[in-house]
């Protein structure tokens, strides 16, 4: 079954809040796990979660309050692409480590 079909069996996903609220919260948990791994193998700076969460949070705001649209997308833009750049980064940076801390 295909997306394009779907507004023929009288499923609307244009303007759909519940699967606008689904798609936000499939993109937080995909977002987490992909910041995950830097965490757990390379840096250990919680800071790109913490930004990528306040992210989420604003699209959620987005959601809520339509009339402020922008003000809540962009700042959402940014923080996730923020926090991706700054996993990006602090990977790249950091040894590969092998500490006590590290279970790998």
């Amino acid at each position: 079954l295909e997306l394009t079909s779907l507004p023929l069996f009288g499923i609307n996903i244009i303007d759909n809040s519940g699967f606008e609220f689904f798609m936000i919260a499939l993109s937080f948990c995909v977002g987490i796990i992909a910041l995950y791994h830097g965490w757990k193998l390379h840096h250990h700076s919680k800071l790109p979660a913490i930004l990528f969460s306040l992210g989420i949070a604003f699209l959620f705001a987005k959601q809520i309050w339509h009339n402020m649209f922008l003000w809540f997308l962009i700042p959402a833009v940014v923080l996730i692409v923020t926090a991706h750049f700054l996993n990006f980064r602090l990977c790249r940076k950091s040894e590969h480590c092998h500490t006590t801390d590290c279970n790998h």
